[in-house]
């Protein structure tokens, strides 16, 4: 993300921490010059971690562009 001035932060703070709290990284800048980093707490980030640790034991990566053998059926979808 670009840095933000002082003066957009301090008016649209609420936005900038729910960027942050969805693991964003928000630059602040006072007179062009990046003085400070708004990063997710520890704690979010080891959660985050720690959720990524339980699917690694779940999930296996392989070869997902092979056939494997099932027919499968296209639903159309009314989303983009």
């Amino acid at each position: 993300m670009d840095s933000i001035s002082v003066t957009e932060l301090r008016n649209n703070l609420p936005r900038y921490i729910r960027k942050v709290k969805e693991g964003g990284e928000v630059k602040i800048s006072s007179r062009g010059k990046i003085v400070a980093r708004l990063l997710p707490s520890k704690e979010d980030s080891r959660e985050i971690h720690d959720q990524l640790a339980l699917l690694r034991k779940k999930c296996r990566i392989g070869d997902v562009i092979s056939p494997v053998g099932e027919q499968w059926e296209v639903v159309a979808s009314d989303h983009p």
